[in-house]
């Protein structure tokens, strides 16, 4: 097991609300296109007169990366070019034989590996900079150039595990992350997914460590076929010397705000105080939020920035104010903007929101989430044995 008392992270000052927020971009992930069907299924089924863009669209990154620019949180970032990753690096977390699947599959023009994942021909090039990128991204601050760094990426990757592609992902962005941080001689890393979707594929690549602890909140969808067996259920805590070391927080349905803020005070931060990261890792998804198509747990401008501000006050208290954020889902083309926005915020810590929320409205009763929360603490407690006093 992972001793509490590993050495401090390397010293830098925490930032404070005035410092700025580096974003890693690079308009070359625009060039990924999943297609048209119905929904992410790519299927016409001859009747309809107008199909769905696929929801994982350059759309939706589009209006992220113009409200960043020309929004009002605009003055608090630095705008930084991502790159392509080399094959070499994503090793550390894929295997040889799925990277030549991936290889083989963009030279013969296109491939559907499950529902809903399409690689097609600009999708593998997009895929390269979305790993690349995240790695420039955790590299600005490993090597001390400021503690908040951004991985502005698609296609997003925590689905994707060490030998397949699932759910729109192909490559671990987050996954070959946490791999440079441990090689670059972080002792502990830790992950927290806000994706509306169980984060399988990072949980699969860390299952057996003890230096990584994986925290996926999530809706309980369950397994969704042979390319995600996981379920996300309370009970996949890890195995061997990684035992309790995959926290899954399955929520109801319509958690919202409240549900959240709820879920991450009693179990990610006891959590993370108990394992006292080097690195915060800070997977984020706007697919959680109450008008996403892909997910139905209401989470408002609101929630996202609290979210934000309690991943600030961890890091300020265990990783000398270090987190990289990585996106992933988020299907909304403009609620996702603005949701993301408001997370920023909360990540910068800013003393007043910098934007109102357009559209929320959505009624919500935590009740049922707290009950839900407080028996996952309870499991937590009979099974994992590094939060049996939480």
């Amino acid at each position: 097991m992972a001793s509490d008392c590993s050495p401090p992270a390397p010293e830098a000052s925490p930032q404070g609300p005035g410092d700025k927020l580096a974003v890693f971009w690079h308009e070359g992930m625009l060039a990924h296109d999943a297609g048209r069907g119905v929904f992410d299924s790519g299927r016409d089924p001859g009747f309809l007169d107008v199909l769905d863009q696929h929801p994982e669209n350059a759309d939706r990154v589009r209006n992220m990366v113009s409200i960043l620019r020309r929004g009002p949180i605009a003055p608090f970032l630095s705008w930084h070019s991502g790159r392509p990753a080399h094959a070499s690096e994503l090793l550390s977390f894929h295997s040889p034989e799925y990277i030549e699947e991936l290889v083989q599959a963009n030279a013969n023009g296109a491939k559907k590996f499950c529902e809903g994942t399409f690689l097609n021909p600009g999708s593998w090039g997009a895929a390269l900079l979305a790993a690349g990128t995240t790695l420039s991204a955790v590299k600005h601050i490993l090597d001390g150039h400021g503690n908040l760094a951004y991985a502005l990426v698609r296609p997003p990757g925590h689905h994707a595990q060490p030998g397949r592609a699932d759910g729109y992902c192909f490559l671990n962005n987050a996954g070959l992350a946490v791999h440079l941080a441990l090689d670059s001689g972080r002792s502990k890393v830790a992950v927290v997914d806000i994706d509306v979707h169980y984060g399988n594929g990072s949980a699969e690549g860390f299952y057996r460590t003890d230096n990584v602890l994986t925290i996926s909140l999530h809706m309980r969808h369950g397994s969704w076929g042979p390319s995600h067996p996981q379920s996300g259920s309370v009970d996949e805590i890890g195995e061997g010397k990684g035992l309790g070391y995959n926290l899954n927080i399955p929520l109801p349905n319509g958690s919202g705000d409240a549900g959240y803020e709820y879920a991450m005070n009693e179990l990610v931060v006891p959590a993370i105080d108990k394992f006292q990261p080097q690195l915060l890792v800070f997977v984020v998804g706007q697919d959680s939020s109450a008008f996403d198509p892909n997910g139905r747990q209401c989470l408002t401008m609101e929630g996202y920035r609290k979210i934000g501000q309690i991943m600030r006050g961890m890091a300020n208290q265990h990783s000398n104010g270090q987190i990289l954020i990585v996106q992933e889902g988020g299907y909304h083309i403009t609620y996702s903007a603005y949701c993301l926005h408001a997370t920023l915020e909360g990540v910068l810590d800013l003393e007043a929101p910098l934007l109102d929320d357009p559209i929320a409205y959505y009624p919500e009763d935590e009740r049922y989430t707290m009950k839900v929360v407080d028996m996952i603490k309870n499991s937590w407690k009979d099974s994992v044995p590094f939060l049996k006093d939480i």
